[in-house]
């Protein structure tokens, strides 16, 4: 998400700095036509080093990854990433890219960003704080459902893998969103300076039941229906059963180049998968 983000901005006349928390990764991102640079924002010092930069930053997006990491993890590179960089660009906007797993409800219920937030995982409530001290700076935050998008889709990796399973006690509905939408409502709002201080869902159109996308997959690859069990397993960022609205973001004229999960699997991830589905 970060790369797309940064390609996009840049594309679009923007000087774009692109931060990764390896030399490794950077090195690899070393072709891109703007500089790339190790930095680990949970480090003080390193972060606090590119504060000197001459002419600063206007923006800064906060999209890092965990690599499903621990709670101790999650605090690190979230929380205490968005507190060095608030630190360290006081003048600089901050959009933090959080999660829809903040919202705990499993009644199937339409939630928005008014909705009760009271996760029941560590995880989710760490992402919860790190949203308060970023909206308290003025920041915007963006609660992003599961992402997907060109080469990722964790439930089209599970029915290739045979790994999934439809659950006849829990069929919950999945709330799924596009990269590049993503990038699309983080340009909207940095472009536009909208949003300070405001929370947005980010998020398409349908929530579909997760029995239905293995259904529609299914059906579209001439496979055989997963196998159907009871599930034992948690999930990172605990259990949930909701549905979550983009209303608000499509208020400010966002518009989902993806708006449902069968556009968005036709149009960019199967392609993409072709080489596994043959």
């Amino acid at each position: 998400m970060g790369e797309a983000a940064a390609d996009l901005f840049h594309a679009a006349g923007w000087f774009v700095e692109g931060w990764t928390a390896s030399e490794n990764s950077a090195s690899l991102l070393s072709g891109k036509p703007y500089p790339v640079r190790a930095v680990d924002v949970s480090r003080r010092d390193q972060v606090a080093a590119r504060a000197s930069v001459p002419a600063g930053f206007d923006a800064l997006i906060l999209c890092a990854s965990t690599r499903g990491g621990d709670p101790q993890a999650y605090r690190r590179v979230y929380f205490q990433g968005a507190r060095n960089l608030l630190e360290a660009f006081p003048g600089s906007k901050l959009l933090f890219t959080s999660s829809t797993s903040v919202y705990a409800q499993r009644d199937a219920s339409w939630v928005t960003e008014q909705s009760e937030t009271k996760p029941t995982h560590e995880r989710a409530c760490i992402l919860l704080e790190t949203e308060r001290l970023v909206l308290e700076a003025g920041g915007t935050v963006l609660r992003v459902a599961g992402i997907h998008g060109p080469g990722r889709s964790a439930l089209l990796s599970k029915l290739l893998k045979g790994a999934a399973i439809i659950n006849p006690q829990i069929d919950r509905f999945v709330n799924q969103v596009h990269r590049d939408d993503i990038t699309a409502a983080l340009f909207l709002l940095l472009s536009g300076e909208l949003g300070s201080g405001q929370i947005y869902n980010v998020v398409d159109d349908q929530p579909i039941l997760q029995s239905e996308c293995y259904r529609w997959l299914a059906k579209r690859l001439r496979r055989p229906l997963p196998r159907i069990e009871e599930s034992t397993q948690t999930r990172k960022r605990g259990d949930s059963n909701k549905r979550v609205s983009n209303a608000k973001l499509r208020g400010l004229g966002w518009e989902p180049r993806y708006p449902t999960f069968a556009e968005a699997m036709e149009r960019s991830i199967l392609p993409s998968f072709a080489d596994r589905i043959s």
